[in-house]
């Protein structure tokens, strides 16, 4: 039996070589077991591959006409990976060194698991993106058989062939959402255990920079794109259903339109003004109240609305076959 592990990669320089490290010490604890480890690289420009290359590891980065985004690199390593067994993570992650074992151990028990995952420490919480997703995934049931294993996994090679790929290049979010509902349809199931896979550092930069810098990678797309892969491959109606922050953005749009006809309204009576006033302040409140923080709630509320602005220009955005095979090269075979 072979495991491939995959990092994915995006100027990491201050985490990879922690992170392979990490897979290094973790995979001593199933030594009967053959592994690679593989760095799926999405074109850094900073010392992630100088590092990388210090380690005993596969190094594959994409090439011209591919472009970053959050699908290319699972399936980057996917397309370069041997293994029966395929474990994704991120390159700022650090895997739990007992995490292996026991994920084997319930896949050898359950033939049509997919894909286990454990809990995912979210070790930066300075950033206020981070908080909201601890707060949001804190408010779920984080543990069983779940709808998607976000932040990675180990999953079987044979229920991913079955599905079509790892991951789909056009993605620039929700990667994990799609495979994990590709898989569902064809009777495969996913299982998040009651124990640790990683520790994620994640992005120690102020949160609206790092909404500005979502819109500019395209990653604030990614709902837009998912419905329209969800639209060609027959499955928007699951898409639709298993995704709130779709109806979340549609009521965002009902918000402005009504903020509109307040504002225009203002200009005929005092009462409009009022009301528009209201409205844009309220929403704030009610989240700030939710969130027990002014600061969260207003970060809540401005996400709000640069995801539903990016949402048409991920609806209209071009898709190469999710399948074909990613333009790269081998840097370190």
């Amino acid at each position: 039996m072979k495991l491939s592990v995959i990092l994915k990669t995006l100027n990491e320089e201050n985490r990879i070589g922690a992170a392979i490290e990490s897979v290094i010490a973790a995979l001593e604890a199933v030594p009967d077991i053959e592994s690679e480890i593989i760095v799926a690289d999405s074109g850094s420009k900073d010392r992630t591959i100088e590092i990388a290359s210090r380690y005993p590891v596969i190094i594959a980065q994409i090439q011209a006409p591919a472009k970053a985004s959050c699908g290319v690199g699972p399936q980057l390593g996917f397309q370069y990976s041997k293994g029966e067994f395929v474990a994704l993570m991120d390159g700022d992650m650090l895997l739990d060194p007992t995490f292996l074992p026991e994920a084997f151990d319930y896949l050898d028990k359950h033939p049509r698991v997919a894909g286990v995952s454990g809990d995912i420490n979210e070790v930066n919480l300075d950033n206020l993106e981070f908080t909201r997703r601890v707060q949001r995934i804190a408010s779920q049931v984080k543990h069983g058989v779940r709808d998607r294993l976000n932040g990675g996994g180990v999953y079987r090679r044979a229920a991913i062939e079955e599905a079509g790929y790892f991951s789909d290049r056009n993605l620039h979010a929700f990667e994990e959402f799609d495979l994990a509902q590709r898989l569902r349809l064809r009777g495969w199931t996913l299982y998040r255990l009651d124990r640790r896979y990683v520790d994620h550092f994640g992005h120690n930069i102020n949160s609206y920079v790092l909404l500005t810098r979502r819109w500019s990678s395209k990653y604030l797309l990614g709902t837009g794109e998912l419905l329209r892969a969800g639209w060609q491959q027959g499955r928007l109606k699951q898409v639709v259903q298993e995704n709130p922050e779709i109806k979340l953005w549609l009521g965002v749009y009902a918000w402005w339109a009504i903020l509109l006809f307040c504002l225009i309204g203002s200009l005929f009576h005092p009462i409009g003004l009022i009301a528009f006033v209201a409205l844009l302040v309220l929403p704030v409140v009610a989240m700030s109240i939710k969130k027990k923080s002014l600061e969260l709630g207003l970060y809540a509320i401005v996400a709000w609305c640069f995801h539903a602005a990016a949402l048409p220009f991920g609806i209209l955005s071009r898709r190469k076959d999710p399948g074909s095979w990613i333009e790269s090269t081998l840097l370190k075979p």
